[in-house]
């Protein structure tokens, strides 16, 4: 294979007489992604549901890849959606989130297969983030699909939710060209911490993935691979009593 990885750190580089490409705001789409002939679903308003400091959280986040029957309520989903890449404050006529994000340009898409979650049918969803709602894609058991595509990790099937992250990539390519797949990755992990951190506030466990066959699961939600892919996965679900 040719060795992708090594040429784009070489010629993504900044230096001081080379920043990048020009910005090509042309390139930009809409800053939130919506599915209007959809359902929706109203989510409850995100509000702290943990007593336990930050240090505890740090200091108990940990992968967890087997999970309990018990279902995960909305309000659980609700706080996990709104920390991990909510809207946290506006100023002026721009909304903030609750993680950084070069340029504040937030590429990042959340979906969710629903496996187990009180007052939610079984299906595939996307975050809707300016509303705070989930818009139905389609209903279903989809735990099977999302495993497969998961090179059959099984705590995909047993965990309540199922986190699918993809990239609209023009969103940070509008600005920064080539090098704005740094950036799209490191995005990614800020909203993956925070949810794994999150998940360990509500004594729920998480994991996140990146072993996946990304045409399978950009199936499953239905993106085309090209203008937005599927770049990280993580589970969610309930786990035993500490």
């Amino acid at each position: 294979m040719k060795p992708v990885g090594d040429t784009f750190q070489q010629e993504t580089k900044y230096g001081r007489t080379k920043i990048g490409d020009e910005p090509d705001w042309s390139l930009q789409p809409e800053q939130y992604k919506t599915y209007p002939n959809h359902t929706t679903h109203p989510l409850p308003k995100p509000k702290a549901i943990s007593q336990r400091t930050l240090d505890e959280v740090i200091k108990k986040r940990k992968s967890i890849r087997f999970f309990t029957s018990k279902p995960i309520t909305l309000n659980q989903l609700s706080y996990l959606l709104w920390t991990s890449t909510g809207i946290q404050r506006r100023e002026g006529a721009f909304d903030y989130r609750t993680v950084p994000s070069a340029g504040a340009l937030y590429p990042i898409e959340t979906y969710l297969v629903i496996n187990n979650v009180d007052d939610l049918p079984t299906g595939v969803y996307h975050y809707h983030i300016l509303h705070h709602n989930l818009e139905e894609l389609k209903t279903g058991d989809f735990r099977t699909a999302i495993t497969k595509a998961a090179l059959d990790q099984d705590m995909c099937y047993d965990a309540a939710v199922v986190f699918i992250w993809t990239v609209i990539f023009n969103r940070s390519k509008c600005k920064y060209g080539q090098r704005a797949y740094r950036y799209i990755y490191l995005d990614a992990g800020h909203i993956a911490q925070n949810l794994a951190l999150t998940a360990v506030s509500l004594n729920l466990g998480s994991c996140q993935v990146a072993a996946l066959y990304d045409d399978e699961v950009n199936q499953i939600i239905g993106v085309d691979g090209k203008e937005e892919s599927t770049i990280y996965l993580s589970v969610i679900g309930s786990t035993p009593p500490d």
